[in-house]
Parts: C-alpha cells; structure tokens; sequence
C-alpha cells in the first residue's frame, strides 16, 4: 500500500530523500510534468543574433507543440504557434529560415510576419469570416540579454526576475553581442529528462566520474541553489593536466579584456528551472535544454556562442573548451543510462541525498510542491490529471 507523508512542523520528512524511481518512467507522472512543470516554464529557442533580418525566424518544437520566432518588418520580434488557423496544418518545416510571408501549403492561407492573417483564397466562400480574429496564436516571449525565450502558459517569473540573483555575475560576458558557433546540435537520450538535469547539478559526482574536470579545477568545484536557478562553477587550477587537450586549454587560453581578472580562468554554469543550462566559459558560451519526449527518452538541444575575435589562440581555446567538453559529455552519458537502468529494479525506490546535494534537494522539493504524488514512495493506484 502506499504511504502518503505530509510534512509536521514545516520541517518536510522528505527533504533529504530524492524522488521515487517511479517518477522517472511513469507515463501518467510524465503527463503531469508536461502540464504542470513544463507548459509554464521558459524554453530557449535561439539567440537574437540568429534571426537579425527581416523574416528571419527559429522554430523549436516540444510538448507536441511548434513555436515561430521571427523578426517582422518593424524590427521586432514575434513567436506564434506554427498552426494554420484555417484546419491546424503546421506551415513552416525546418528548425530555421526566411519568408517574406508565411504561407500555409495546405490551402494557401497567407499570414503578414507579424501574424496577420492577410490572405484567404476564396475569402467569400466563408460565411462572416473575420480576417483580423484569426491571425496566427501568439506565444509568450521574452529576450534576456540576447536569449530568446518562449512558454506556453505565461505564468509564473521572468526570465530577467529568475535570473536576478547573478545579474551582476553574467554582466561582463556581453551575453547580447554573441554569436552561433555553428548550428545547434540535438542528442536524443533514452533516459528521463530529470536524469539529466540531476546529473548536471550534482556535484558530487565530478571528483569521481569526470577526471578531466577534476584536473582542471582541483578541489575547487562548488554548487549552490537560489530559487529558480542552481549555479555551478569552478577556476582553472595553474598545475598542468597531464592531458594535451587539457593542458593545451590552460596554457593558450589568452586573455578575455572585457572580463574582470578573477573570471579571466573561471568556469561559470547555470540551470534554469526547469530544464535550460549556460554555460559561461572565457573563450565561449554554450547552452544546453533537455527537453522530454516520453517518460524515458528526452532531446538535448544544444549550441556554442562567442563573440568575434580572431586571435589563434582563442581560435585555439575553444577547439580544446569542444574536446574536453565531448570527454565530459560522454562521460555523463554513460552515467545517465546507468541510472535510468538501476531505476527500474524493484529493489530501488528512493535515496537519500547529502546536504552537500543542495540543487537535487532544491528540484526535488520543487518537483513534490507541484506534483504531490511525488511524494509517495510508490506509485499510486491512479492519478489525478488536471489542469
């Protein structure tokens, strides 16, 4: 039988445990966590500088769901869901392009770049159709510091407001002036996407699982959680690695004028709640979402951004920041799996977690605040879908 346990005293039971396996393959838990966790929440789509001329656009397609961004005539820019308003046909294929008007392939509904619906073939042919109630369905949007973000229900913070806390830290890095290095790369895994997440802010596991990192930071890789975001960072040590690619890094990374000294061989990592990451590096910056497909497989999404600089060092510099970082992630990769694979034994339900753990034991109680099934250690005869 499962056990529900309510917290007593304000002191929650649950708050040095992690979330029961079942969570993370669990298809009715997974319907709950599109609708509760991931409908309202920010997806990064693209950086401005992608789409800088008119009818530039970016689609990203999650929850069932394709979402427009595009720059329209006066500069600005738009997201839309990518639905026809005439029968639900998707217009645009492809995660990016430009039109000078989007145009439905089904029956040639024609839309303006800013959403306009402004062509209807056979227009009278439709009783009291109003042209101007049947633009294109606007999405939630917001730039922060060059990043364009969407969600699907517009509730709950900005990303400026969750953000916050490290504003003064992200300043000097010039987030507004990058530039894609290259296009963005998706990495189907079959694992959850809470596993993935969970590895990125643990800790713990560094000094054990990814020796490369723990020769380029030593003892000096910290983590801590702030309400909406966790940080993660760590300064290159001056001890060579006996790796070349490693050692190469430290020695040819140049100097970065815009960035004060003690950022100038500083690794700098963020995760978004619940499901974005950046990380912030001298020489470049990446970002990293996972976005989940069903309730054991997700997609990481991922690009690199610099800004312009043509030193052969720095050129240098961030081949190397790409070697050692595939390393990492092939690391990770192999650890995601191996927990996805433990989770399904009977014998596991939940573990418990160290106070070292401080971005684990921040999502899970987030997790259980939105989703209270999560608390129990079973799953239960049945959920409850709501909205």
């Amino acid at each position: 039988m499962a056990t529900h346990i309510n917290p007593v005293n304000d002191i929650d039971p649950l708050d040095g445990w992690s979330l029961p396996a079942w969570t993370y393959s669990d298809p009715e838990f997974f319907a709950l966590e599109k609708e509760r966790v991931f409908a309202p929440s920010w997806q990064i789509v693209c950086h401005a500088s992608d789409i800088p001329g008119t009818g530039d656009w970016h689609t990203l397609d999650y929850l069932g769901e394709s979402v427009i961004v595009m720059r329209g005539r006066d500069g600005e820019l738009r997201a839309f869901t990518n639905v026809c308003r005439h029968r639900g046909s998707r217009i645009l294929d492809g995660a990016r392009g430009c039109a000078k008007k989007l145009v439905c392939p089904y029956h040639a509904w024609t839309y303006e770049l800013d959403g306009r619906l402004i062509g209807v073939p056979d227009a009278a042919s439709y009783p009291a159709l109003d042209k101007t109630a049947l633009g294109l369905a606007p999405v939630a949007m917001e730039v922060w510091r060059g990043f364009v973000f969407v969600r699907l229900v517009d509730e709950g913070p900005s990303v400026a407001e969750m953000m916050a806390p490290y504003e003064d830290m992200v300043v000097p890095y010039r987030l507004e002036e990058l530039k894609a290095l290259g296009r963005v790369t998706l990495r189907p895994r079959d694992v959850n996407w809470k596993n993935v997440g969970d590895n990125y802010s643990d800790g713990l596991h560094i000094p054990v699982a990814h020796p490369g990192l723990t020769r380029l930071f030593g003892k000096g890789y910290g983590v801590e959680a702030a309400d909406h975001v966790d940080r993660m960072w760590g300064a290159i040590v001056d001890q060579p690695s006996d790796n070349w690619s490693e050692r190469l890094y430290q020695r040819l990374l140049p100097p970065v004028p815009h960035l004060p000294e003690e950022r100038q061989r500083h690794w700098l990592y963020f995760k978004l709640w619940p499901n974005v990451a950046f990380d912030i590096y001298p020489d470049q910056v990446d970002f990293m979402q996972w976005l989940p497909v069903s309730p054991t497989e997700c997609l990481i999404r991922e690009i690199s951004y610099a800004l312009d600089d043509e030193r052969r060092e720095m050129h240098a510099s961030r081949y190397l920041n790409w070697r050692i970082n595939r390393q990492v992630n092939a690391e990770d990769t192999a650890l995601i799996a191996r927990v996805q694979e433990g989770m399904e034994s009977r014998s596991f339900s939940v573990g418990p977690l160290s106070v070292k753990e401080v971005c684990l034991k921040h999502f899970c109680k987030r997790m259980r605040e939105l989703i209270p099934e999560a608390r129990l250690e079973q799953k239960p005869a049945s959920l409850k879908f709501a909205r």
